[in-house]
């Protein structure tokens, strides 16, 4: 009997090793959405397609406002981090340093809509979004072009993409980006940066790896079969999965 029992224990304690080595290989992101600016409106629809792709595609995915996240202690647990329509200044110096040392170790940032609304007194962090929001026209539907179709983000994308977003200008655009989308400024009015005028981009950067996407202002990109796997790319590509 104490055989059997010993047996059975050993089996319970195997199978419990074997449910936690797997919970803590599950990639995890954390999905950042404070703002200290304009607040968009899709923020929800946005956290809630992120949450919905992890579900869908193998990894955990935590949501905040709370810049008391951007800490050593919990930033490890993360492969990437993402900045949902970000706007203002939102970290402190000492959470800016621990965001730095996370990317210098190699991690991921990705970055939707606003984030490049967001900390313009940080240079560092220019270099990492890859550029910084101007303005923009009103919402109106423009033509995009794919300028780079082997990249995960882009590959299941037409050449010629035409849909309604809020478009925008961008200023201290950075160097050595690679640019996977720019939009067409002939096809809607309020276009300012000329041509290529991108709309999406990654790069590595100081160790880690970056990628951008500018659309995401309506809740309607949030339901498009096309942007989503447009994101969904970019999430791997920054978790390096």
């Amino acid at each position: 009997m104490k055989k059997i029992y010993s047996v059975i224990c050993l089996l319970s304690f195997s199978l419990l090793f074997i449910s936690f080595t797997t919970v803590e290989k599950t990639p995890r992101i954390l999905v950042y959405a404070k703002t200290k600016g304009f607040h968009h409106a899709s923020i929800p629809a946005g956290l809630a397609a992120i949450q919905q792709l992890g579900a869908e595609n193998g990894f955990a995915v935590d949501t905040t406002t709370d810049s008391s996240y951007f800490v050593p202690k919990t930033l490890k647990k993360y492969a990437a981090v993402v900045f949902m329509s970000t706007t203002g200044n939102i970290l402190n110096a000492e959470q800016q340093t621990a965001f730095e040392k996370y990317i210098q170790s190699g991690r991921g940032f990705v970055g939707v809509h606003a984030a490049t609304d967001t900390e313009y007194d940080w240079p560092w962090y220019n270099q990492l979004v890859g550029a910084y929001f101007k303005s923009h026209p009103k919402q109106q539907e423009a033509v995009l072009h794919i300028v780079d179709d082997t990249h995960i983000s882009t590959k299941h994308l037409p050449k010629t993409w035409k849909r309604f977003d809020e478009w925008y200008n961008f200023k201290s655009i950075q160097p050595n980006l690679n640019i996977l989308i720019t939009i067409d400024e002939k096809s809607y009015t309020g276009g300012a940066n000329g041509d290529p005028h991108p709309m999406a981009w990654y790069h590595t950067f100081d160790g880690g790896r970056a990628f951008y996407t500018e659309f995401g202002h309506t809740d309607e990109s949030f339901k498009d079969p096309m942007f989503l796997q447009h994101l969904l790319g970019g999430i791997r590509y920054a978790m390096n999965k």
